[in-house]
This record gives C-alpha cells, sequence and structure tokens, in this order.
C-alpha cells in the first residue's frame, strides 16, 4: 500500500490542539475582557513573551524531576544550529526571563500579567488539552504578605464579575528552603516506613521531590498521605508571621479560604505562599487557578535577589465553568444592511462604509437574494437592527431602519422608521446608551 497522502484528503487537527470556533468566540471575550479590566483596577501592565525559550530556563526554573520536564515539555534541538528549544508550558519562567533580561525591576516593583497559549504533552480530556491558554500574572519586589492576599482578593474579584460560584479556595505555606529542608528529611523518613504502600511514581520522586508525593491522586496512598507530618508545623518564625499575616488579610476582605497542608504546587520554584482556587463542577481537572510566591526564582535565572509572586488562570477551566453556572454572551452587529434592487445594490456598499465610520457594527448583505431571504438572515446575525435600502429609498435618500424583534418581549412588533441616513445612526447610538 502506498504511503502517499491523497492531494485531496482531509487534514485534522492533532489530538489536543483544537480550534474555537466562532460560536464559541463571544464568551472568550467576555472572559478575556473581563479579566483585562480587573487587571487594570489593580494596577497590573501587560507583558507579551515568546512562545519558544531555551529548553534549560524551564529545567533550571520548573525542576528537572517535575512531570513538566520529564514528561510533558514539547522540547528539540533546533536543526539550523543546535540550540536546545522548548514550547513554552508555563508562564512564569519566561516572565522572569524578560525581566531579568530588560532589568525592569531597575525602578522599582513591577506587576505583570501576560495571557496566551501554553504547550505541555498530557492526557487529553475535559478541561486539559495539550495546547492550553493562560492568563498570567507577576508581581516583582514586594516582599510583604499585602500582595500575596492582592492577588488571592484580584481573582476573587474576577470570579464575581464572570458569574462564578462555589469555588473554594485552599492555601498553605510551604516555607523557605532551610524549613522545606527539615521538611525534606522528616518525609522521606516518614515514606520509608510506609514503602509497601509508595507506587512507581511514588518511588522515583522519594528522594528526588518527595514534597510531590503528597499530592498523589492514588486512592490506595490517599490516608497514608493524610496522615504524614505536616510542612506547616516545620515553619520558623517569620514564615510563620508572613501566613498569619495573609490569612488576616483574607479575612478583613471577606475571602473565604482553607488551609490545605497538603497543598504544595508542582513546580520547584515556588516557597512560602501556595494557593489554588477549585471547583467540583468539573470532575478530576477541578484546579481553575493556582500560584504562590516564588522568592529564589529571579536570582535563580540570573538576577538580583527579588522577591516574587504570582499564579495562572487555566482559561479553558474557566470558560467551562461559566458555561456550567449559564454565562452567556452574545458578538452580534448593529446592523444588518439588507439592499434589494440594482439602485440599492450600488448604493449599499458606500452607506456600510458611512456607518462604520460614525462607530457602527454593520454586516452588509452581499450576494443578492430576495428581502425575505435577506431578512431571514438578518435575524439569524442577531443585529439590533435591520437597516433595509430599496431601489425607492435610494431615489428618496431614505432608509428604513427595524429593531429586529426582543427577546424580552418575543411578542411584540417593533416599529420601524423611514429617515435619512443620519437620523439613523443618531437612533442607533442612543439606543446604546
Amino acid at each position: 500500500m502506498s504511503n502517499k497522502i491523497q492531494s485531496n484528503a482531509k487534514f485534522q487537527s492533532i489530538k489536543g490542539f483544537y480550534d474555537i470556533l466562532p460560536e464559541a468566540t463571544p464568551l472568550w471575550f467576555k472572559l478575556e475582557d473581563t479579566a483585562r479590566r480587573v487587571l487594570a483596577q489593580y494596577g497590573y501592565k501587560n507583558i507579551r513573551m515568546p512562545l519558544v525559550e531555551p529548553t534549560e530556563l524551564y529545567v533550571r526554573s520548573v525542576g528537572e524531576h517535575t512531570d513538566i520536564v520529564e514528561k510533558e515539555m514539547y522540547a528539540w534541538e533546533d536543526a539550523l544550529n543546535g540550540d536546545k528549544l522548548a514550547l513554552r508550558p508555563e508562564g512564569t519562567a519566561g516572565c522572569v526571563r524578560a525581566v531579568v533580561e530588560h532589568n525592569l525591576t531597575y525602578n522599582g516593583p513591577q506587576r505583570l500579567w501576560y495571557s496566551g497559549p501554553m504547550f505541555r504533552h498530557e492526557n487529553v480530556q475535559k478541561g486539559r488539552q495539550r495546547q492550553f491558554h493562560q492568563i498570567g500574572v507577576e508581581a516583582f519586589g514586594f516582599d510583604t504578605p499585602e500582595v500575596d492576599a492582592e492577588q488571592i482578593v484580584l481573582l476573587a474579584r474576577l470570579w464575581r464579575e464572570l458569574g462564578i460560584q462555589d469555588v473554594e479556595l485552599q492555601i498553605n505555606s510551604i516555607g523557605d528552603a532551610h524549613e522545606r529542608a527539615e521538611y525534606r528529611n522528616v518525609l522521606i523518613a516518614y515514606f520509608e516506613q510506609h514503602a509497601d504502600l509508595l507506587d512507581e511514581d511514588a518511588k522515583r520522586r522519594l528522594h528526588s521531590n518527595p514534597l510531590r508525593i503528597l499530592d498523589t491522586k492514588n486512592p490506595r496512598m490517599q490516608a497514608m498521605c493524610e496522615a504524614a507530618p505536616k510542612l506547616i508545623d516545620c515553619l520558623g518564625d517569620e514564615t510563620r508571621a508572613h501566613f498569619d499575616g495573609l490569612c488576616k488579610r483574607l479575612t478583613e476582605a471577606g475571602v473565604a479560604y482553607k488551609i490545605n497542608p497538603r497543598l504544595v504546587r508542582g513546580l520547584d520554584y515556588y516557597n512560602r505562599t501556595v494557593f489554588e482556587w477549585v471547583t467540583t463542577k468539573l470532575g478530576a481537572q477541578g484546579t481553575i487557578a493556582g500560584g504562590g510566591r516564588y522568592d529564589t526564582l529571579v536570582e535563580r535565572l540570573g538576577g538580583s535577589a527579588t522577591s516574587a509572586c504570582g499564579f495562572g488562570i487555566g482559561l479553558e477551566r474557566v470558560f467551562l465553568l461559566m458555561q456550567e453556572y449559564g454565562v452567556t454572551a452574545i458578538d452580534a452587529p448593529d446592523v444588518y444592511l439588507v439592499n434589494v434592487g440594482e439602485l440599492a445594490e450600488s448604493a449599499a456598499f458606500a452607506i456600510a462604509e458611512r456607518l462604520r465610520h460614525a462607530n457602527v457594527e454593520v454586516v452588509l448583505h452581499a450576494g443578492g437574494g430576495s428581502f425575505k431571504s435577506q431578512m431571514k438572515k438578518a435575524d439569524r446575525s442577531q443585529a439590533r437592527y435591520a437597516l433595509i435600502l430599496g431601489d425607492d429609498e435610494v431615489n428618496t435618500q431614505q432608509v428604513t431602519l427595524k429593531p429586529m424583534q426582543s427577546e424580552a418581549q418575543p411578542d411584540s412588533k417593533p416599529e420601524q422608521v423611514q429617515c435619512s441616513v443620519e437620523q439613523a445612526i443618531a437612533l442607533i447610538l442612543a439606543s446604546r446608551a
């Protein structure tokens, strides 16, 4: 059998990589626009980084023994120059690289955010894709718990404005490096006492990354992990005071939280505060946002010692949650311009441009057709108005403006008016108020 692909064969998207179709984009716009507005309220500025970074950036930041680096990263050697490159699996490392490269904290602390696709070779399921989208938020140069609390409160505001309910905030402190080193030894000793319960993944991580064992999804290990020593019991006075300060500010802001001593997050760069917002509405993929503090990462990637805190939002999961709660959005034009007759077809193009010049969104009917068929298309477009142009209207320099039937009053028959183009524009703009 020939291995040649037929010249007319249909292509399909790669597994885990998908198209966002026009019917879904209005809700995506609502999600993204709301997030941009909330981020601006808190003083965060947008930064845009490349999709491709040096592989070593992620090895050094995310951690050599994490799932991302060991199993999930799309990495390759550039055939042209031998550079080892990777598609970004997460955004923090690239943002820190940009901050260090451009010395962005020279004039003081920075609040930054970015958005776009990330890439991980994962098992595809609901809420988990190989190309997925995130909004990432990072604050550099702040060492007190106010910024940790600010980012969590920002997310609480975002959920309210998106119409998302019943998401639970889980928080923990994983301490600083010396505290985790002490806890690491305690944890290894504990797990060695229960070696018969460890699965192969846990055995592999026992000496390289034992904290990640606590995050296991293996039901057989759950009770044993629940009974493990708690990292929070190994915290020193300074770290404990930082965590208590975070809890105090969340309480003052009216944000409910649950302290989850098993919460460690999956990346090596975290210290002190870690948090996740979780839901029970999406099955196994219940985390819709998560992050924490990473005070050593900037220095690890070549910068000067700089405190930092940030989080990522999984946009696909938030999108699914918005649908779950019945949140809707419509991306409809102001006007569908119906034109019937030879003179009308000639005049319609120029009239559509006059409307657009006045900041009116217009879909111009093209391709002819009867008045009835064009009105059906106007209705399907969900435009607020049909602007009707026939040869008679061209001769009298008038148009007919017809409000389309209101969803709130489905049995009503909106009145149409004959008027000049300028009057139509005024009526359309006034109706937006």
